[in-house]
């Protein structure tokens, strides 16, 4: 097939990518930045914003499917720039597929579209959306879940995936992060570092986006569905951080701040952020404050009976591949 992955060169789109590759699939990649790198793996690149719905348009033309993986994401910054990301952004996705006549679209969604600010044990796909969010990523990212999950039809079959904290090799964002404020000495465990979460190794999340697609073309459960997506393997939240700066070939964390002194601090630095007009991010927020000491694992369920989803790697395995990649690219 003739397929489109939307920031096919961010750490997720990548391993789609590749995926798709593997299969033998045309792959289009479209983001705002250029990537080489996916030219040379003979992926067509097109450059264009998704907000510019022209733009869009010419990139989801002869396209039968779409992954539409990329967004703003992030805990801090002006509610619109992420509106018109997420939301403005995934309607014209939404709108180029119909008019293209694409059959099928696989959304990247997130399980902080049903975070409000206590825990989630265990929960599944019935869980409610909240009705009040601390930042503006998980707002905007619900709206967009829910107009995708909207939109199916007998033309267009749509499915909304939930990953939870994807790590692994080629992460620019999450374990860069982590290690690179642990060695600034600007890293502390939030609580007693105990809670529950799940997180997921990245090419199971993206393995999970194929089997989703694959389902949808032969027997179509998933469609008008969100699924959530982890590794199966709940972990207190410290502990994963440990895991996670071992492999980076540093010392576990001793240091740690209540949490509710964090959830004040991060309110405190969002004012005055806000005040002072800062684009860049807080060292702490209240979303972040809640995400480090409240559980938050899902029962995946409902992706084992519709698509046959179940991790390839256990969370140790992954690391291995975790801590090789660290040492290779020098993190």
């Amino acid at each position: 097939m003739k397929v489109l992955v939307t920031g096919g060169g961010g750490f997720l789109g990548e391993a789609i990518v590749d995926q798709l590759l593997e299969r033998g699939d045309q792959v289009r990649s479209l983001a705002r930045g250029d990537y080489p790198h996916l030219r040379e793996k003979g992926v067509e690149v097109v450059r264009g914003d998704l907000s510019d719905a022209a733009a869009v348009s010419r990139a989801v033309q002869g396209c039968e499917e779409v992954y539409h993986v990329a967004a703003k994401a992030g805990v801090w910054g002006p509610y619109q720039a992420y509106y018109q990301a997420n939301v403005v952004g995934t309607e014209n996705i939404l709108q180029a597929c119909r008019e293209h006549r694409v059959a099928r679209l696989i959304y990247t969604s997130t399980p902080s579209v049903v975070y409000g600010e206590g825990a989630l044990e265990g929960v599944d796909e019935s869980v409610p959306y909240p009705t009040r969010y601390l930042t503006a990523y998980p707002e905007t990212k619900a709206r967009a879940e829910q107009a995708v999950l909207a939109a199916t039809s007998e033309t267009l079959q749509t499915v909304a995936l939930r990953p939870h904290l994807i790590w692994g090799p080629g992460d620019n964002h999450l374990v860069p992060r982590i290690i690179d404020r642990a060695r600034r000495g600007k890293l502390k465990r939030v609580g007693d570092g105990r809670a529950l979460v799940d997180s997921v190794y990245v090419d199971d999340a993206a393995r999970a986006h194929l089997l989703a697609a694959q389902a949808l073309a032969t027997h179509g459960r998933p469609a008008g569905k969100a699924y959530f997506i982890t590794q199966d393997e709940p972990m207190a939240v410290g502990a994963l951080i440990d895991k996670i700066l071992v492999s980076g070939g540093l010392e576990p964390l001793t240091a740690e701040v209540p949490a509710k002194v964090a959830y004040a601090v991060g309110w405190v630095l969002e004012t005055g952020y806000r005040l002072l007009g800062k684009r860049e991010e807080p060292l702490m927020t209240r979303f972040l404050a809640k995400q480090l000491s409240t559980a938050h694992y899902f029962d995946i369920s409902a992706a084992k009976q519709d698509f046959d989803y179940h991790p390839q790697r256990t969370i140790d395995e992954g690391m291995e591949a975790l801590g090789a990649w660290i040492r290779e690219a020098g993190i």
